[in-house]
């Protein structure tokens, strides 16, 4: 499986297909590979059938094309023919929580963490339904999950920032968190001003 993380799209991306298989797979771990200017792909090794492969890029297609409720019937079945892959899952944890069903997104995101436990993605969709449901703890723990696979991931890095600054008042690790992404997306004016807001309610003026 493979997974292209870009701007605010974290959308799964490409199945990788072979022959399908009825062998119980082992956990899978993450494997990470740096694209300058555009993300990271993440590949999950899998094997399923052409039928599963060419109804996950269908439902894919149909929630891009915001299509949503489609996507999910599709997923659905794509989890059942495939029950060991976790990008069908995480995409219908995202999907759940584009339609506001937090708890069938967080769900389908733990199932999807249990396949493959080393999945940055995972961790910080859950970072987000965490603190969108006031478990500020367990978004904090998410966040820094997904950063301790991928330092480069700079959507978890501006989420931690954004959760130590408004909800934890931990305006070190916002600070810090904010720097960071800055150093990554440098063309992001609105976190510039965060930092110099933080600096100055911190007594740090430059």
């Amino acid at each position: 499986m493979r997974i292209r993380v870009l701007a605010l799209v974290v959308l799964c991306g490409v199945m990788a297909a072979c022959a399908t298989t009825s062998t119980p797979q082992p956990k899978k771990r993450a494997q990470i590979q740096v694209q300058e200017q555009v993300g990271f792909t993440i590949s999950e090794p899998v094997s399923v059938s052409d039928a599963v492969r060419m109804d996950y890029d269908s439902a894919l297609l149909l929630l891009e094309q915001g299509q949503t409720d489609e996507g999910i019937a599709i997923l659905e079945r794509v989890v059942a023919d495939a029950p060991d892959v976790s990008g069908p899952r995480i995409d219908l944890g995202i999907a759940a929580h584009r339609k506001g069903d937090l708890e069938a997104a967080e769900q389908h995101l733990l199932a999807a963490l249990e396949l493959n436990p080393d999945h940055p993605v995972v961790h910080n969709e859950l970072g987000i339904i965490y603190r969108k449901t006031g478990r500020f703890g367990e978004a904090r723990r998410s966040y820094e999950a997904a950063l301790a696979i991928y330092p480069g991931y700079h959507h978890a890095r501006r989420n931690l920032g954004v959760l130590c600054d408004l909800y934890l008042a931990d305006l070190e690790c916002a600070l810090e968190s904010y720097q960071a992404y800055l150093q990554t997306v440098p063309e992001d004016a609105q976190a510039s001003m965060w930092i110099a807001d933080l600096q100055y309610r911190m007594g740090r003026q430059e």
